[in-house]
Formats: C-alpha cells, sequence, structure tokens
C-alpha cells in the first residue's frame, strides 16, 4: 500500500444544499418530500433485504401535468405507497405518471420500476447497455464464478462472494418500453432533459441534465461523500476503470463556476453543487487506488488478485470487506491492474 503521508489530502465533501437531506444520512432517517425547483422533486424510498438505508428518487413535471420519476427505488411496497403519498402531496396521483426513467439496473434504482408500471401504465426508459446486462445475467454470473476462483480469495469467502457477487446474486427483471441512447432527450412536454451515457458504474448508466433549471441528476455515477463502485453491471469488452474516468471528465466538461453550477441530483445522500470539483476528487481517489496497485506489483512476484487487492487503501481494511462488496474491491483490483498494462504479472489462483 502507498504511504498514506505521501498522499495529497482529499477535498471535504461538497456543502449539501438539501441539509434536512444530510440530516437524514447523520440519523439514518429517510428524508421528508423536498420541491428541488419548481415542478420537480425528491422523494427517498426504503431499500429491501433488511437493509438499512434509502436511495433517492425523483419526480419531474411536464408542462402537460405529466410526471416522470427517475429512479423508483427498491421493490417493496413500502416504496410505492411512498410515492403515492408524495404526488398527493403536490396535487399528483399515480395515475400522471407517464415515463420512469431509470439511470441504471441496480436494485435500488430500477426495482421498483416493474411495479409503478403495472400501476400507472408509465413506459420505462433504460440505456441499451443496461437492457443487454438484463438479457445476458445468467452467463454473466457463472464468468462471475470463474473470477472469484481466479482471484484467490480465503476459502472462508469464496462461498458469500458466489452468493453476492457470482452466481448467486440476483437483478431485476425488466424490458424496457424505450430505449435512451446518448443525448436522446426524454419525452416531457415543456423540458429539455437529456440522457449523457455516463459508464462505469455500469456500462449503460445514465445521468440526466436539465440546461434550463440547472440541474443533473447523476444516480450512482457521482455521490457527494461515496467513491461509486465500478464494473458492477455486467461484463464489457472494455475496461469499466477507463470508462468511468472518461464519464467523470464529461461531467467536469458540464459544470461551469458561479450561480450557473449545476445542482447535483445524486442517487444517495443529498443534493450539492460542486461537480466539478467532486468528479476530479473521484478521479484522484481512482488515481491513488492505481498507485496501490503498481506498488503492490513491485513489492510481489506473480501475485494473485487478491494478494494485490491486500495492499490497497480500501477503507476499513481489505478485512472489513465481505459479500457483494468484497467482490466488487476484488474486481476494481483487477481492473486497476489492467489499466496499468500489468495483468500479465497476475498469478491465477
Amino acid at each position: 500500500m502507498t504511504d498514506a503521508a505521501s498522499r495529497p489530502v482529499p477535498p471535504a465533501p461538497p456543502v449539501p444544499v438539501s441539509r434536512a437531506q444530510a440530516g437524514a444520512v447523520r440519523r439514518g432517517e429517510l428524508p421528508g418530500v423536498e420541491e428541488v425547483r419548481h415542478g420537480v422533486w425528491s422523494v427517498a424510498f426504503e431499500f429491501g433485504d433488511g437493509i438499512d438505508d434509502h436511495s433517492l428518487g425523483y419526480v419531474v413535471e411536464g408542462s402537460d401535468g405529466a410526471l416522470t420519476v427517475i429512479d423508483p427505488g427498491w421493490d417493496v411496497d413500502r416504496n410505492l405507497e411512498r410515492l403515492e403519498q408524495a404526488l398527493a402531496g403536490v396535487g399528483h396521483t399515480i395515475a400522471d405518471v407517464e415515463l420512469i426513467a431509470v439511470t441504471h439496473l441496480h436494485a435500488d434504482h430500477l426495482g421498483g420500476a416493474e411495479a409503478l408500471r403495472r400501476a400507472s401504465g408509465a413506459r420505462i426508459a433504460l440505456h441499451p447497455a443496461e437492457q443487454r446486462a438484463l438479457a445476458e445475467r445468467t452467463a454473466d454470473a457463472a464468468a462471475a464464478d470463474d473470477d472469484i476462483a481466479r482471484w484467490g480469495a480465503p476459502d472462508h469467502d469464496r462461498e458469500a462472494l458466489v452468493a453476492s457477487w457470482g452466481s448467486g446474486r440476483r437483478l431485476p427483471e425488466v424490458t424496457a418500453d424505450l430505449l435512451l441512447a446518448d443525448g436522446d432527450e426524454l419525452p416531457i412536454a415543456g423540458r429539455r432533459l437529456r440522457a449523457v451515457h455516463t459508464p462505469g458504474h455500469t456500462a449503460g448508466h445514465l445521468c440526466f441534465v436539465e440546461p434550463e433549471q440547472r440541474l443533473v441528476f447523476t444516480g450512482d455515477h457521482v455521490l457527494p461523500r461515496i467513491n461509486p463502485g465500478i464494473g458492477l453491471g455486467g461484463r464489457t469488452a472494455g475496461n469499466p476503470l477507463t470508462d468511468y474516468l472518461s464519464s467523470l471528465d464529461r461531467m467536469v466538461a458540464l459544470d461551469v463556476a458561479g450561480p450557473d453550477a449545476l445542482e447535483v441530483c445524486p442517487g444517495h445522500e443529498y443534493r450539492f453543487v460542486g461537480l466539478r470539483e467532486r468528479a476530479e476528487a473521484l478521479i484522484g481517489h481512482r488515481a491513488d487506488r492505481t498507485r496501490d496497485a503498481a506498488a503492490a506489483l513491485d513489492s510481489l512476484d506473480r501475485p494473485t488478485v487478491w494478494q494485490v487487492a491486500e495492499r490497497m487503501s480500501w477503507s476499513g481494511g481489505i478485512a472489513s470487506l465481505h459479500g457483494y462488496r468484497l467482490g466488487s474491491a476484488l474486481a476494481q483490483t483487477e481492473w486497476h491492474v489492467q489499466a496499468l498494462g500489468r495483468a500479465g504479472e497476475l498469478r491465477p489462483a
């Protein structure tokens, strides 16, 4: 691992625009419905599977009164009820929802889309790469089992890795009505909400930019304090790390300084201003991890992926990671090694 004293001090997290959302994160509570702009509201959705956390979704009203829901959360009954209550509070009903725009395929963002479609008749919109990943999830899961065997994790970790990262992992089963490519505008009357393809976290991750109201909905691509994982949505021909860094560069280019800076509406935590600075901080974080991987390779002879990962600077250390989080860390380690052009130095377990 790189000497911590040699690292630059990371910048402080961005200041919240929504203090209520930031306070709810500190207290482990769900924040209430908030008006972000005229005709735009944030809604918090509970996690499923007994996980004590929440995601943030958004409701966007068109000039014709029709609604678009961005990321309707996990598929639990309480979330549909929460959305119904939120809409009632702003003079709408579920029947007004005509479009469900999803940033990416994870259960805390896409999971509730099917139930909302059944309740409202709305169309679901995804990037084609997310639809492809959902269709290929069985083959991807088998390949992930092969990765786990190759990485060289201790025997006591392998069963949990297979259950959460490999063939035991489950994704929502959804077929989109509308496929969104980079630059496509969502069909919302009176608005110009544009899709920006930001692969990395998943291959088909989308952000949505509303230039007139200076908003960007970032899903899990850019979060205020969390360093998003990469490659968490199916196998691709490229390296998710290099894809993610390129996508962060797009965020840097989108933002401007001063009063016209974009307000970031993320999929977790809280809204903030400072997209450019936060994206640059995430680029710096990835550079630190790459240096960790290079240092590990320099000091080890034909290491396994696990042995390289042991020397990288994970929060809490590699011993604190289990199941899905451990699988993500090991996959990221391999992608950092590949980005260095040094994959040939790894030894299969």
